[in-house]
């Protein structure tokens, strides 16, 4: 059992980190710090924290168990600030949805402090953000994914596998450079086009009739663009390059089918289709059945944090 967990960022991920570890019976108190004030006192209200901290170092004074849950961009000043406050003994973690850069700014802000920290991704959540949704189940059968790299201590990364097992989740560990690379082409890409594709129709004069006469197929498709704003913005941005990569290939394969349907080429078109859904039928959510392109979270070795892309922002 953890003494004390000191929570930065009270919101949707962070305090349903905190209630999965209070049902688990894994923490005797946590104490919370978010950028507002009446977030950190709804958190306390809720019961997912016990305590408010006026900042982020005193959240994590005297904590042996750290989660830093705020916007990918505020990483950097955010690892500085908690920096001085550490345990000797103290795990850190994050859950950002990109790692290079989170990686290359605890870098930079946790200084000496670096090997304390194992760079974690829980692919769980909902389209609506704020700790009045935060939920203990919310990580139960999701997968989360370590990107522990040379310098992180084997022991706590291996500390952090059993914390998120323990909380319900299904836990394995790529590179840093792996995973942005895999969730640009999976995650990031799918919710910039679905920005995209909202915005296009809503800019069309009849857009808004459009979308009365929309059903099931419109709901499924656009239902990630009711994203938070300022999380997605600093995803896309901090993983721009493979972000990039994967657009110019969507588009690539887009201009393709525009070009089939222009030519009226029914036959070619008539395979593009059945290709993508022989492609999707089999695909299922199962975070149990890990791919095996991916490893345990016990696995002896990882990347060199000096291989990782510097921050963008």
């Amino acid at each position: 059992m953890f003494e004390q967990l000191g929570l930065i960022g009270c919101g949707l991920i962070g305090g349903s980190f905190a209630l999965a570890l209070k049902r688990a019976g894994l923490v005797k108190r946590v104490v919370g710090y978010s950028k507002s004030p009446s977030t950190t006192e709804l958190a306390r209200r809720l019961g997912v924290i016990d305590i408010e901290a006026p900042s982020a170092l005193l959240a994590v004074s005297g904590a042996d168990l750290v989660l830093v849950a705020v916007p990918v961009a505020a990483s950097e000043a955010t690892f500085k600030a908690i920096r001085h406050g550490l345990a000797p003994d103290a795990l850190v973690m994050d859950v950002g949805s990109t790692k290079g850069d989170v990686i290359e700014a605890a870098r930079l802000g946790l200084q000496t402090e670096f090997v304390k920290f194992v760079p974690a991704h829980p692919i769980a959540g909902k389209e609506v953000a704020g700790v009045e949704h935060a939920e203990a189940s919310l990580f139960d059968g999701k997968l989360v994914v370590l990107t522990p790299v040379k310098a992180t201590r084997r022991a706590n990364v291996h500390r952090a596998a059993q914390i998120w097992s323990a909380v319900g989740a299904n836990v394995a560990q790529m590179t840093p450079q792996s995973h942005d690379a895999a969730f640009a082409a999976v995650s990031h890409l799918p919710h910039l086009i679905a920005f995209a594709y909202i915005n296009a129709l809503a800019a069309q004069p009849d857009g808004a009739m459009f979308m009365q006469l929309a059903g099931p197929g419109f709901r499924d498709f656009s239902r990630i663009a009711a994203s938070d704003p300022a999380v997605w913005r600093d995803i896309l941005l901090g993983n721009r390059e493979q972000v990039l990569l994967q657009s110019r290939a969507f588009r690539e394969m887009l201009v393709t089918l525009e070009n089939q349907i222009a030519a009226g080429d029914s036959a070619a078109l008539d395979e593009a289709i059945a290709a993508a859904r022989a492609t999707r039928s089999p695909w299922r959510i199962d975070a149990a059945a890990v791919s095996p392109t991916l490893s345990t979270a016990a696995a002896p070795e990882a990347a060199d944090s000096s291989s990782l892309p510097a921050s963008d922002g």
